[in-house]
């Protein structure tokens, strides 16, 4: 049953699965957005929200590299240059949302950017994977 289980964890296209590996791949995204965050703000003096949105382009590079190679298979475009414009479209549409929730808990509720960072970063996951997985990666029979 666990053998079961670990093929359907790692390998089934059902959303649940893709979610829970999803999780994985936007946890090591995470990891090089955050720790890129904080070496250009602390190490490099850049302003955080600058900051921030070059460590987005970061993490995207490695959410969708790792998205394609664990996470989705199945493809509604074949032109992987088009599919990698409409993943950073909405990326940069969750960057708009990362920086919004950044300035309003940084600035407006005093809170310390690198725990914004975290309350975005939980709210930003849901939207990308949903959006990604609704334009880009979701079978028509899937209904």
């Amino acid at each position: 049953m666990q053998n079961t289980f670990l093929k359907r964890l790692l390998t089934s296209q059902e959303t649940l699965f893709q979610l829970i590996r999803y999780g994985f791949v936007g946890g090591v995204a995470f990891v090089a957005d955050y720790c890129s965050l904080y070496a250009f703000t602390e190490w490099c003096g850049i302003q955080y929200l600058v900051s921030a949105a070059l460590a987005f382009v970061i993490g995207l590079t490695v959410n969708y590299i790792l998205s394609n190679l664990i996470v989705f298979t199945t493809h509604r475009l074949t032109n992987r240059w088009l599919e990698f414009a409409v993943f950073a479209i909405i990326g940069v549409i969750g960057l708009g949302l990362n920086e919004l929730i950044l300035y309003c808990a940084t600035d407006l509720l005093g809170l310390h950017y690198m725990i914004s960072k975290l309350i975005s970063t939980a709210l930003v996951f849901f939207w990308n994977f949903f959006a990604r997985k609704l334009t880009l990666f979701y079978k028509q029979s899937q209904q």
